[in-house]
């Protein structure tokens, strides 16, 4: 199969588009993360942008390889684009709002998004439902911190 460029940089671009947007719209209220009660487990700051920017990459990736594929793909590539939506309003509600239950729930929604995403994904291409486990699993970790952030403060 050969590699549609433009297409793959598009798709790469998007959820890197959402992602930078909501964290532009953030930036200032990552001061208030740093001084409120966090879980054990909580990484340092600097990893959660490396971290997104790598599972941002791999949903591009994960999308171009949709749709580029000859098989059927709408309810796949709906599914992904709601979840990015879910995904871009969490980070708002969260840090900006500081609404630490709301965006615990609005997290398991997202959760359920990409799980939805992924299991439409893996018959279309098996690499890209693959490639969307690691934005699950690290969805999931971010349900542990959210909810600990809530109960702790």
């Amino acid at each position: 199969m050969k590699i549609q460029w433009k297409t793959l940089i598009i798709c790469i671009a998007v959820p890197l588009a959402v992602g930078g947007l909501s964290a532009l719209l953030t930036k200032n209220n990552m001061e208030t993360f740093e001084l409120i009660n966090k879980p054990v487990l909580t990484p340092p700051s600097w990893l959660f942008p490396v971290a997104w920017t790598i599972l941002y990459i791999l949903m591009g990736i994960a999308s171009y390889l949709v749709l580029t594929s000859k098989k059927p793909k709408g309810t796949a590539l709906t599914a992904y684009g709601i979840q990015l939506v879910f995904n871009f309003f969490w980070t708002i509600i969260f840090f900006n709002l500081k609404l630490y239950l709301f965006a615990f729930i609005w997290l398991v929604l997202l959760w359920l998004l990409i799980l939805k995403t992924t299991i439409l994904f893996y018959p279309i291409s098996k690499i890209s439902g693959y490639l969307m486990l690691p934005y699950l699993l690290w969805v999931t970790f971010a349900g542990y911190l959210n909810f600990s952030i809530w109960v702790l403060n």
